[in-house]
């Protein structure tokens, strides 16, 4: 790695490497179903961070020791959603050797139009990045406008997700807006959108005792983004470090993968477990898991 990178050098760089990713041109919908992604773990930055404001200091210093290359940056807070603060993550990855993969940014609800700006945003900084997907859950159960709120959010995020081809990942939370196979059947027949998809947290569908294996059944075709987490027991949300709980992934994974499933399986165990290794505690799970990776 030359020592004279400067950031604007690596910026400069980078925007020419993203080429057509920064462009927010009109596209063909069919080109999400043109994607060679395979199937390929990651992981997410909370496993490191936890819940604070860490400016991903612990996530970079801990994955490059792993041998996970694919990140997801849980973006929540203001320096992290900032212009400097995507150059920085942008950098940290280059000089790293590693892959941003997603961006999770706070849940839908609240004022409609404000949701709708911080979404948007999102989106465009994700290309920013090089990747092509955005991730959201809900609020509590029954606040920040339910269920509704997010579907009008949605609705105004289809068009601009397909015009700049960029992913949407709902994702399901125990006790939230986007809780069960009713919560999504209410989604996808309101937004019908090859770029509006589910992520499926198989740790929460169990805490919310709902089938993971239903929710396939069900949604195979919908699914574009897996969370892998363990939980301490059915119908309750509680996440164990993986394999001390009842989540059974390796089955979830290959139910998924049985149904033609392309994208990211990521790691999401959190918070951080303060009493273990992490490189090893992560390593682990990344090992246990690598099988299920078709890389094309």
């Amino acid at each position: 790695m030359p020592s004279h990178l400067n950031r604007r050098d690596f910026v400069k760089s980078s925007a020419l490497l993203a080429g057509a990713g920064l462009s927010t041109t009109s596209i063909n919908q069919e080109h999400v179903s043109q994607e060679k992604l395979g199937v390929e773990l990651a992981i997410a930055t909370i496993c490191l961070d936890g819940f604070g404001d860490e400016f991903f200091k612990p996530a970079f210093e801990i994955i490059p020791q792993t041998p996970i290359r694919n990140i997801e940056f849980n973006v929540w807070h203001p320096r992290s959603l900032s212009l400097t603060g995507i150059d920085s993550i942008r950098e940290r990855c280059y000089l790293n050797g590693l892959k941003p993969i997603s961006l999770q940014g706070s849940s839908f609800g609240g004022q409609a139009a404000k949701d709708t700006a911080h979404k948007l945003w999102l989106m465009e900084k994700t290309k920013a990045l090089g990747c092509r997907r955005v991730k959201f859950t809900g609020a509590r159960r029954g606040e920040q406008g339910g269920l509704d709120t997010v579907i009008e959010v949605l609705k105004e995020l289809a068009p601009a997700a397909e015009e700049m081809d960029v992913l949407i990942a709902v994702e399901n939370h125990a006790n939230n807006n986007i809780e069960n196979i009713e919560d999504y059947e209410k989604i996808f027949e309101a937004v019908d959108s090859s770029h509006v998809g589910m992520c499926l947290d198989m740790g929460h569908f169990d805490g919310a005792s709902v089938s993971n294996f239903d929710v396939i059944e069900r949604f195979h075709d919908k699914i574009n983004h897996i969370d892998l987490k363990d939980v301490v027991a059915f119908g309750t949300y509680k996440s164990v470090p993986y394999g001390e709980g009842v989540t059974k992934g390796e089955k979830i994974i290959q139910a998924l993968i049985d149904k033609n499933y392309s994208g990211y399986i990521v790691i999401e165990q959190a918070p951080p477990q303060e009493d273990r290794d992490l490189v090893q505690e992560m390593t682990r799970i990344y090992n246990q898991f690598a099988k299920f990776e078709r890389k094309v």
